[in-house]
């Protein structure tokens, strides 16, 4: 798919972030892409509130006070990875970004990073969920924040799996994310002794009605219904469920579901539902102090999730490591950035301190959480509780398992 530069400025929506110092010729400048879903079934997991907090990162580093500028760019890929491809280059190649953050859909993340690779620019994401971003796809211009397949599988998947879920069903979108995410679930499950009895694959994101699947999966006699999607699809799959009866009669495991989606689900249909996130607005005095600076400048009042916190951690480490090595040298290499931010110790209100690993993979903690019963709840957002926690290195796939080139045996 070609776009015209005109196509594309319409699909954009550029605004130089935050109070900054007076425009000059001369000024240093870092330009930045917020490329994500911001009309499809993952415009409220990413979206304009990822741009949002995108641009929070600039305000909390202090950018009006660095003597250089930053301004940042959003698009629409619409979920597909020629149209999030030919952003990606139209952006380097005409419009002068350095880097490009969120990316959701595992297969448009895939074709940014190759394309960030071949440009020598700089990808940070958040919204991809492939493991593969740090095993036989990593590269050395990529930083993969906030969760992936092997994470979610891990946290989610093991502690179902423990509990007694020894058979399980997936319901599985038909693209790199879901294919990885049910692959990595099938590990680790299959590890502690469960078994899959089978699997359905559909069109993504064609599709809105999963009630055939839903009836395979209680055929199939699986105490656990497992969900490789998210945002819209996991909802649709977890309202329907009920409305056919089947949450009385198997655990859903929703594999990737964040705060918002249990929020639209409403507490008497997701409650007791097991999840799991790096970042929930309520964990602890930090996350509550980004909440409080966020959530009035987000579209229809929505409260930032692990992904869209993901955005605004990614992005002030990346801004931190420009100011470390200077901005003319952040423009002219793309892989120098990304070493610089491995070098660099992490530490941001959403995620709390960590480090970078050879691969590219951030680490942080991971939280098991579980979506609260209405009276349990205090307000509108009060929606989950914490049940587990997996520390920093622990939580994520051994740095020797995932294939990455980078990593020295």
């Amino acid at each position: 798919m070609h776009l015209t530069r005109r196509s594309l400025i319409s699909a954009a929506s550029a605004v130089v972030a935050m109070p900054s110092l007076p425009a000059r010729a001369q000024t240093p400048s870092i330009r930045i892409g917020v490329l994500n879903d911001q009309s499809g079934p993952y415009r409220d997991d990413g979206g304009p509130t990822g741009v949002v907090c995108t641009k929070q990162a600039l305000v909390d580093f202090g950018i009006s006070g660095k003597g250089w500028n930053v301004e940042v760019i959003s698009a629409d890929h619409q979920n597909k990875p020629d149209v999030g491809a030919s952003i990606a280059r139209q952006w380097f190649d005409e419009g002068g970004v350095d880097a490009i953050v969120d990316v959701p859909t595992s297969s448009v993340g895939l074709a940014v990073n190759t394309v960030c690779r071949e440009k020598n620019k700089v990808m940070l994401n958040s919204g991809t969920g492939t493991s593969d971003l740090t095993g036989k796809a990593c590269s050395p211009n990529t930083i993969h924040w906030t969760y992936d397949t092997y994470m979610l599988a891990k946290s989610t998947g093991g502690a179902i799996a423990r509990q007694g879920g020894d058979s399980w069903f997936f319901i599985t979108a038909d693209y790199v994310f879901g294919h990885v995410l049910e692959e990595d679930t099938t590990k680790i499950i299959t590890a502690a002794g469960a078994k899959v009895l089978g699997s359905v694959r559909y069109p993504f994101p064609e599709t809105s009605d999963f009630s055939s699947m839903l009836v395979r999966a209680q055929a199939s006699g699986a105490k656990v219904l497992g969900l490789a999607n998210a945002g819209g699809d996991t909802q649709n799959c977890i309202k329907q469920a009920q409305e056919f009866g089947l949450m009385g009669k198997m655990k859903v495991a929703a594999l990737l579901i964040q705060s918002g989606d249990i929020r639209a689900l409403g507490l008497p249909t997701a409650q007791g539902l097991l999840y799991s996130e790096s970042y929930y607005w309520d964990l602890n005095d930090r996350t509550r102090a980004f909440n409080d600076r966020i959530k009035g400048k987000t579209p229809n009042g929505i409260w930032p999730n692990m992904t869209q916190a993901g955005d605004y951690a990614v992005t002030l480490h990346y801004l931190k490591a420009v100011n470390d090595m200077g901005v003319a040298a952040a423009k002219a290499d793309g892989r120098a950035v990304v070493a610089r931010m491995k070098a660099m110790p992490t530490d941001d209100d959403c995620f709390g301190p960590g480090r970078i690993r050879e691969d590219g993979r951030a680490l942080h903690p991971v939280y098991l959480f579980q979506a609260k019963t209405p009276a349990e709840s205090k307000q509108d957002w009060d929606v989950s509780k914490v049940v587990a926690t997996t520390p920093m290195e622990e939580a994520f796939r051994p740095l020797n398992e995932g294939g990455c080139p980078l990593v020295k045996a």
